[in-house]
């Protein structure tokens, strides 16, 4: 069962139902909804991770994980809401998509997010992951402070054709057939979201489009990361946090 403890903070499993409002309550706060609680039908369905505070013994990220055991599961994802992904239908490997992560507002420690992806990493390894996938999140419906960074997206980082997503939302940002500019690199690294930084830097491959959700007040696209993509440096890197 996962389980890490790293310096200030460790990671678990929630494995009570005061563990799952815990996350949603974070999630709440850390997505300005003005509830006291983020909840949805997939919560009960997910598995939910905690990155805690040890000294203050309070849960200061959280994201959780639901697994399918390849492709012809895909249409049970909390992404398919919003992403016709039939596209990924014929991946045969083991699927997890990772979602509702967040980090509380008042935090700025970089060992969090380091921390959170040693805890991914270590459930990957488990359970025999060949891609984990889903929604990245950029705050806000407004893309023009964000052009720098889908121009980068553009650019680099588009999912290869045989698993790329296609338009399902009614609002969607078609950033791969609208933007015309050259990217400023240092501006585009700025504005793009810390999670979905470092599932580019590991060889991550986003959607062509952005879904505009009024609903979570945010920007999102599509995020694959293929297991037997990961540099080799960076894989081993990401083991020796996970033991």
């Amino acid at each position: 069962m996962l389980a890490l403890n790293k310096g200030r903070y460790r990671a678990r499993i929630a494995q009570a139902p005061q563990d799952v409002a815990a996350a949603q309550a974070l999630r709440a706060l850390a997505f300005g909804t003005g509830a006291e609680c983020d909840i949805d039908d997939f919560d009960a369905i997910c598995t939910h991770i905690l990155i805690e505070d040890n000294r203050e013994d309070a849960v200061v990220c959280c994201f959780r994980f639901l697994p399918l055991t390849g492709g012809a599961e895909i249409g049970r994802s909390y992404a398919a809401q919003f992403y016709d992904l039939d596209a990924l239908l014929d991946f045969e490997g083991p699927i997890v998509e990772m979602g509702r992560f967040c980090i509380h507002p008042d935090a700025r420690d970089g060992d969090i997010l380091r921390v959170a992806w040693a805890a991914m990493t270590q459930y990957v390894d488990d359970n025999g992951v060949e891609l984990l996938c889903g929604c990245s999140s950029f705050a806000g419906t407004e893309t023009k402070d964000y052009l720098d960074a889908f121009a980068m997206l553009k650019a680099r980082h588009l999912a290869p054709k045989r698993w790329l997503p296609r338009v399902k939302a009614p609002a969607v940002f078609q950033f791969a057939k609208k933007l015309r500019r050259k990217p400023d690199a240092k501006k585009a690294m700025l504005r793009m979201p810390p999670l979905l930084r470092t599932y580019l830097l590991m060889g991550g491959w986003v959607s062509d489009h952005a879904v505009v959700d009024n609903h979570m007040n945010t920007l999102h696209v599509f995020t694959g990361l293929e297991i037997k993509s990961i540099p080799p440096a960076r894989k081993r890197l990401l083991r020796a946090v996970a033991r």
